[in-house]
């Protein structure tokens, strides 16, 4: 089984990004929800056994900024971002997410 890891920051301010809602898919099937922590992580996903094959995780970063008091023209430019991304077998994946209102990267760390 293979476990993973998330952490989500804003780089508008710098700072980790919480409560920002995250969802992961195993195809079609939600397996998870979450919200991330003071840390920007999400400790419940790590926890998870998961098989090898393909995963989306999405975040729900538009509603993120607008609560930050961000004052964003609608609708907005990013609402929900997707990562897909695949798990081989027995390997930790960590999917951080780089946002701001209007960009943001990912990468596969450790």
């Amino acid at each position: 089984m293979s476990s993973l890891s998330t952490h989500v920051l804003n780089t508008v301010s710098g700072r980790p990004a919480s409560a920002v809602q995250i969802r992961l898919f195993a195809g079609d099937t939600l397996v998870f929800t979450g919200l991330t922590n003071a840390d920007g992580r999400c400790a419940e996903l790590r926890s998870l056994e998961l098989k090898s094959g393909t995963y989306r995780l999405e975040f729900e970063i538009g509603a993120y900024f607008q609560q930050q008091g961000m004052n964003l023209p609608e609708p907005l430019f990013l609402d929900v971002v997707p990562i897909v991304f695949g798990l081989g077998e027995a390997m930790h994946a960590h999917v951080p997410l780089l946002a701001a209102p209007y960009g943001y990267s990912t990468y596969r760390g450790s």
